[in-house]
């Protein structure tokens, strides 16, 4: 991955820069751009590679506006559907109201081919900020962002080097508090269920918090299940039953968001285990829709109103000319809820 810009409100790429790096005109640049006029095939390739690499996005705004930015702000989750990124949503909404500001929404399902398309047509329309979802991008989409000019805040997660500006949570960090609160209850034979990690970036930082502090005490998972496609209950209960028909004698699940969580203590209930007894569980998230439950499942509150509010407070103020914090960590709260014996 390239180095990653310090310098965003430096001058944004024209098609010069692409013309010099491709060795081509700017009339070149413009006509495979544009995808008009005969260009050679590796005279097209060159100039995209050029592009590209640059992280350069032609101008969609004709006329006398070409040069200016519009009234909108960029926001990239991975998910409309996942219940955590609509309190994201509302926060970032509940800033830029107060602003001649606009958000405009885009998803990336998870997929960083589809997280270059969506930062590409966005910035294409010269916003004057975007909000991302995460930190790790594709190269493609790190120099596009780096490049684009205006500020960019990269949120929900604090571990790791921002683009520009950064408001999250470190979830290594929350991991590691929960494995601390399960060991300090006395739970010794824990199993973990949870989403498959390859571009769940943030899941994986959190696991590797929560294992870390689990060998420090010399104490190993006892096994793990990993699932791909939407969280539910259904698939929290379907992962629960496996587990404990593997492992009998285990005495802590630990899901790796609250809606799997959720269909584990079902799951356990109708099964008469007792929680939090022989039994205990945790999630992550704090989704507030899970309050009816028979139990209050144990979890970690992400911060996700705050999260938005203050990525937006962010934009704002740099957009209006004003100093602000550039990075905020944010602590996740604890939360034992009914399903955690308390500490011995």
């Amino acid at each position: 991955m390239p180095p990653r810009s310090q310098d965003p409100g430096r001058p944004q790429l024209t098609l010069r820069d692409v013309a010099e790096a491709a060795r081509v005109s700017e009339m070149t640049v413009s006509r495979v751009l544009r995808n008009r006029g005969d260009v050679s095939q590796a005279t097209r390739a060159r100039v995209l590679e050029a592009a590209r690499s640059l992280g350069y996005v032609p101008n969609k705004i004709a006329g006398a506006l070409a040069s200016s930015r519009v009234n909108l702000v960029g926001v990239v989750i991975p998910s409309l559907s996942n219940m955590v990124f609509p309190q994201v949503l509302a926060g970032i909404s509940d800033v830029l109201d107060d602003t001649p500001l606009q958000p405009v929404f885009g998803a990336t399902h998870y997929k960083p081919e589809r997280e270059e398309e969506v930062i590409y047509e966005m910035l294409s329309w010269r916003p004057s900020g975007m909000i991302v979802a995460g930190i790790e991008h594709s190269e493609a989409s790190v120099a596009m962002l780096a490049n684009s000019g205006i500020p960019v805040v990269e949120i929900m997660d604090a571990d790791g080097d921002p683009i520009d500006a950064m408001v999250g949570i470190s979830h290594r960090a929350a991991g590691a508090r929960m494995a601390k609160e399960i060991l300090l209850r006395g739970y010794r034979r824990i199993g973990f269920m949870g989403t498959k990690m390859p571009l769940d970036y943030r899941a994986r930082k959190r696991l590797e918090g929560f294992e870390a502090v689990l060998n420090e005490a010399g104490v190993d998972l006892v096994d793990r299940i990993f699932y791909s496609g939407g969280s539910g209950l259904g698939k929290g209960r379907e992962m629960t039953q496996e587990m404990l028909t593997r492992h009998s004698d285990l005495d802590f699940l630990y899901y790796s968001n609250d809606m799997i969580g959720a269909g584990g203590l079902l799951y356990c209930l109708e099964k008469g285990i007792r929680i939090p007894q022989d039994l205990g569980l945790a999630g992550f998230n704090a989704v507030e829709i899970l309050d009816g439950l028979p139990m209050r499942l144990a979890t970690m509150d992400t911060r996700r109103l705050e999260i938005g509010r203050a990525a937006a407070q962010i934009i704002a103020a740099r957009v209006a000319g004003e100093s602000c914090d550039q990075i905020i960590t944010m602590d996740a709260g604890f939360d034992p809820g009914d399903t955690m014996r308390d500490p011995v």
